[in-house]
């Protein structure tokens, strides 16, 4: 099939518009009217950057009957190309029998899920281990933080089915390059699983926490059928290694599993987990991350700042921004996992310490926008001290915060234009915070690092300019968001994935730093099983 892209038309254009712009491209490389046999949306986006003259923009695929010809006229014409083959394709199947251990997946995230998903549908039977809960039971317990300031450190907005991300917008996009359109496969999945169909053409999808919990229970009963194991409330508490190979797994209910191939998918939060590693030797190191707090504004004002007279409009939907301002300082201050319509969750996952995140249900439709607000570090400048000094960086913070919430999972919050003038809030204004359990005004000056509230405190006026209302007096920012990524990286192999100085334990997804939310994540998850499969079928 053929590829067109860039095909701009009005917002409120008929169906019939989009059929006429097609033709009208391919009459330009020849192909006449009965030349066309059909043709499939392929991404739409809008393009806002004219608030008064908003466009849908669309990238086609079309079939033509002679295809051969076109691709010749169209040779050097812009917007068009061959589109590609993104069919999944998979790389091994397991050996009749199976292997002789079976691969283990540790971690049923998004990483996780799609590992023990393509392994399963190659025929390897994986046994996956996850230490929280199945994802209903979970959602009971998050519940319980939220609303009874209750927290159990095993089963939370962390831990459990569905990984951090169940409980997050379900964004679907992502900036990195994915060659073999393992992306596709992913998106296929969701749908497969339930997701909404639109995932697979808009530009910037979402599928939202109650979808996403029903979808996770479909992937799950798919892999059951094939023959994979799963084994809720089960963590890995050592990890046996001879001679620089992994042979086998120490449980939290005593077990002892042999295992030769791992995949490690823990995610970003398994603090425990990586200080067990670092002990045994596997080889990792510190990375940047960011530390800041969330900010809610209403979700009117967003949409009015960046969709002008056609905010309200349903293709649009509830506006998003990204913005990003360089402090005087030198660091970068950025929003961080937007989420329109949503409301920000208590994550936290450890007792006495407090973290933020945010998410939203499909149809983003409640009263605030919220978006992380935060400022890069680095290990060398900010916390130096090996790969597990970012872990114990973000406690140190995490605890203040819980501190200054009240010690009971209360999140410290503060009026923008309070924490600009540098003043303690004492009450709040007109935009009510979505956190649960609730929010104490107070000072955040105390709450992070001195950079992190120089840089944020001279950029929110600065964001004010590139979105009207940014910086309004009673926008709300809660404390403080911490887990933006992991803080340290597993180092792998690029070639097969395993870890450089550990054979058959392959460190993926977001907690490993390989990812950074649910997309690329679930791709990760793709490339390392494909690694474990060909491994195994070649007798590594």
């Amino acid at each position: 099939m053929l590829r067109l892209s860039e095909v701009k038309l009005p917002l409120d254009h008929a169906e019939s518009d989009l059929e006429a712009a097609v033709r009208s491209h391919l009459a330009q490389i020849g192909v006449k009217g009965d030349g066309l046999v059909k043709f499939t949306v392929f991404r739409r986006a809008h393009d806002a950057r004219k608030r008064d003259d908003i466009k849908l923009t669309y990238i086609i695929d079309i079939e033509v009957t002679d295809e051969a010809a076109a691709i010749k006229r169209m040779q050097r014409k812009p917007n068009w190309s061959v589109t590609p083959d993104m069919a999944y394709h998979f790389v091994a199947r397991a050996p009749e029998g199976g292997p002789k251990l079976r691969p283990v997946v540790i971690g049923l995230g998004p990483c996780g899920l799609l590992a023990g998903l393509i392994l399963a549908q190659m025929g390897f039977r994986p046994i996956i281990l996850e230490r929280g809960k199945e994802v209903r039971e979970r959602t009971k317990d998050t519940f319980g933080l939220w609303r009874k300031n209750v927290l159990n450190p095993e089963s939370n907005v962390q831990f459990g089915e569905g990984g951090a991300g169940t409980f997050s917008d379900g964004k679907l996009y992502s900036q990195i390059k994915d060659p073999k359109h393992y992306g596709r496969k992913v998106l296929e999945e969701f749908v497969r699983a339930g997701a909404p169909e639109d995932i697979l053409y808009k530009a910037r999808p979402h599928i939202g926490t109650f979808r996403l919990v029903s979808m996770v229970e479909k992937m799950r009963a798919e892999m059951l059928e094939l023959g994979a194991e799963i084994r809720f409330e089960t963590r890995v508490d050592d990890i046996d290694i001879d001679n620089g190979h992994v042979r086998g797994l120490k449980l939290s209910n005593g077990d002892y599993l042999a295992c030769d191939h791992v995949i490690l998918a823990v995610g970003h939060s398994a603090r425990d987990t990586f200080h067990m590693l670092h002990d045994r030797g596997v080889f990792m190191e510190a990375k940047p991350f960011s530390l800041g707090f969330r900010i809610e504004h209403p979700q009117g004002l967003i949409n009015r700042s960046r969709f002008g007279k056609f905010a309200g409009n349903k293709l649009l939907g509830a506006a998003d921004y990204k913005v990003v301002h360089h402090a005087s300082n030198g660091r970068a201050v950025y929003s961080f996992c937007m989420c329109p319509g949503g409301t920000v969750v208590a994550a936290a996952s450890e007792p006495g310490r407090l973290v933020t995140n945010g998410m939203s249900q499909y149809y983003r439709a409640e009263r605030n926008a919220n978006a992380g607000i935060v400022v890069g570090i680095t290990p060398d400048e900010d916390f130096p001290g090996g790969p597990l000094a970012g872990i114990a960086f973000q406690r140190k913070w995490e605890e203040r915060a819980f501190e200054l919430g009240g010690s009971d999972y209360r999140a410290p919050g503060q009026l923008v234009g309070d924490f600009i003038a540098g003043r303690a809030s004492t009450a709040l204004g007109s935009v009510e915070p979505s956190y649960k359990p609730g929010v104490t005004p107070t000072d955040l000056s105390t709450s992070l690092p001195d950079y992190v509230i120089d840089a944020i405190r001279e950029a929110l006026p600065e964001l004010d300019k590139k979105i009207a209302g940014f910086a309004m007096h009673d926008a709300v920012l809660t404390g403080v968001e911490t887990r933006t990524s992991s803080p340290l990286r597993i180092r792998r192999n690029r070639d097969d994935c395993q870890s450089i100085n550990v054979r058959g334990l392959y460190p993926a997804g977001e907690g490993a730093g390989y990812a950074g939310g649910i997309y690329s994540a679930a791709i990760d998850g793709i490339e390392v099983a494909e690694a474990v499969a060909l491994h195994i079928t070649n007798g590594q």
